[in-house]
């Protein structure tokens, strides 16, 4: 029998109330240092009505920095940020996991102080957002045998400062392009050592993150999550390579019983995405295309997915747009429109921190833009 929203879920050592996960959304309000304020505390705290909340991506270390005013985990003051997000949240009666993101080459000396690093020397192909506006893209610097160690120690260091933080588990992003992703593809990873080349080793680096993770933690506690054929940042992965890519990275995966796979642009009519479903034997997050912001549009989108066979719905703009969103699609009302002008880049409660619950009366005027990407950023 298939599950509905509604149903409550075992997902490692955390019972879920229902099948309705908040979607990691980097929104640009933290401070210029990475470290989560008051106006955090209230979004998420806004929000613990979600199953479990996969906070925003934060930076294992000053190089991985994408834009300005995102969140990191690598300083005490970045865990002591946190801490007090994950505090509101649990007081609410909600359940996070904090996504883990270093953005290689998406990333600027003007942002970081630091050139970024990569698989190999291929700048973003597009502008990069700075403290100082939309500014080229640089060259990255190609990640060498010590910066890939170092890296993959960050990574567990930072899933360790979460915990600290009282995350209950992270989840590592290997999608949309940042830096795990650009050594899946072949046109951001054209290395000729044991980490390119081959689809064995371009999902070697990855999957190393991922083992020293879970190595660090426990594996109850990490989620994964991918863009198979997402093209986000720069990346060209056409479908056949796709096909391949994605079935090697879980069958190395499958071992570790991880808490979670999560699938970023899920469509339950795909092949590829059947085919993930069959081999992955683990929990498997689904993240919607969603073009349309309405109640019924969202609430098909989390049916079909649920009854192909995904445990659990992510849901980005949606949560975003309306805190109270499992109620509203508890009772069919209507959802508030999202105000996309204030998504990135802007700070301030606008758009974040100000839309209304259901009690709070009627919903603010929104612009007419539809915007159908349902990730951690939007284009």
């Amino acid at each position: 029998m298939t599950p509905t929203k509604d149903t409550p879920f075992r997902l490692g050592g955390l019972t879920l109330p229902h099948r309705l996960v908040m979607a990691p959304l980097t929104r640009n309000r933290a401070a210029a240092d990475g470290t989560p304020g008051d106006l955090m505390v209230a979004y998420y705290a806004q929000r613990a009505s979600a199953g479990l909340i996969i906070a925003e991506a934060a930076t294992p270390n000053a190089v991985g920095q994408t834009y300005p005013n995102i969140t990191a985990i690598h300083r005490p003051e970045h865990v002591a940020g946190w801490r007090r997000v994950t505090d509101a949240v649990r007081d609410a009666g909600g359940r996070m996991f904090l996504q883990l993101q270093h953005g290689g080459r998406v990333g600027h000396p003007a942002t970081s102080g630091l050139t970024p690093v990569a698989p190999s020397p291929v700048p973003l192909p597009e502008t990069i957002f700075t403290p100082d506006g939309h500014r080229p893209a640089v060259t990255p610097r190609e990640m060498g045998p010590d910066d890939i160690a170092a890296t993959v120690a960050d990574f567990a260091a930072a899933a360790r400062n979460a915990l600290d933080a009282g995350f209950e588990g992270v989840e590592v992003h290997a999608a949309n392009g940042h830096l795990l992703h650009q050594f899946l593809a072949r046109n951001t990873n054209r290395r000729t050592d044991a980490y390119g080349g081959s689809v064995a080793g371009r999902i070697r680096f990855a999957a190393e993150v991922v083992e020293a993770v879970a190595a660090e933690i426990g594996p109850e506690r990490v989620g994964v999550r991918i863009s198979p054929g997402v093209t986000f940042n720069g990346i060209e992965e056409d479908g056949d390579d796709a096909t391949e890519l994605y079935p090697a990275l879980v069958e190395r995966l499958k071992g570790l019983e991880l808490a979670y796979l999560h699938v970023v642009y899920a469509d339950p009519d795909s092949p590829l995405f059947r085919r993930i479903r069959a081999e992955w034997p683990g929990t498997l997050v689904a993240n919607p295309v969603l073009t349309r912001l309405t109640t019924d549009a969202v609430s098909g989108a989390v049916d079909r997915l649920l009854a192909a066979g995904a445990e659990l719905i992510a849901l980005g703009r949606p949560f975003l747009a309306n805190p109270d969103l499992v109620e509203r699609l508890r009772r069919g009302a209507p959802l508030n429109p999202l105000r996309d002008r204030y998504l990135m880049y802007v700070g301030g409660a606008v758009g974040y921190t100000d839309y209304p619950a259901l009690s709070d009366g009627p919903a603010q005027p929104s612009s007419d833009s539809i915007v159908a990407w349902d990730g951690d950023r939007v284009v």
